[in-house]
């Protein structure tokens, strides 16, 4: 009887993760499809839990679409990852840069999106939103350290501070979403203008 009774305690639990899992799974995708506050109700829809049973996983929709943003930031930031950072020619390092960045807007946008209204009003999803933007300010150092290390010091903020600005989110939002530009033609645009602004760096050639 124990071990029966072992069993349809982890089935339940087993059933419940892939529950929650779902429901967040189909905040996510809401989000990608433009609706960046789904309510439960809109959620239990595409999900197929139902309003009761989320009710049950998360006390509230702000604690439910807050652990969506984490569950999708938890995903994606693996895409960020650069291979070999900060080595090879400055022309590879600006493409495979500009490939990272931008594959992983494709991937993350929509959340970012949602995080940016959530931003608003939650203390914890702007210190998550710290700590990624952290992250990616040091990614464009360490894969553009010799470039700005050559740079005097006052162009070298300048040039920092632009390029990590030109691949926040909102502004591959600009070019992807308001501009309608393709994403070949963005990365073209982008891979310009970090040649341009690192362009009194001497170009290592290297491999």
């Amino acid at each position: 009887m124990a071990d029966l009774d072992t069993a349809s305690t982890d089935g339940r639990a087993a059933r419940r993760a892939r529950n929650r899992t779902a429901v967040l799974d189909a905040a996510i995708a809401l989000f990608a499809e433009g609706n960046l506050q789904p309510t439960a109700g809109d959620i239990a829809a595409r999900s197929g839990v139902s309003h009761r049973s989320i009710n049950r996983y998360f006390p509230d929709n702000r604690t439910l679409l807050r652990a969506a943003v984490d569950r999708q930031i938890e995903i994606g930031i693996p895409l960020y990852r650069i291979h070999a950072i900060g080595q090879g020619s400055f022309e590879h390092r600006v493409d495979e840069f500009v490939r990272v960045r931008l594959d992983a807007y494709e991937v993350l946008g929509a959340t970012a999106r949602a995080s940016a209204l959530m931003s608003a009003t939650s203390r914890i999803v702007r210190t998550e939103l710290a700590v990624v933007r952290d992250l990616l300010t040091d990614q464009v150092d360490r894969q553009f350290a010799t470039e700005l290390a050559s740079l005097p010091e006052a162009r070298r903020r300048a040039d920092r501070t632009a390029v990590d600005a030109l691949f926040q989110f909102e502004s591959l939002d600009f070019y992807r979403r308001l501009r309608g530009l393709s994403h070949p033609r963005t990365c073209t645009l982008l891979a310009q203008t970090l040649h341009d602004l690192l362009a009194a760096a001497p170009v290592d050639s290297t491999d």
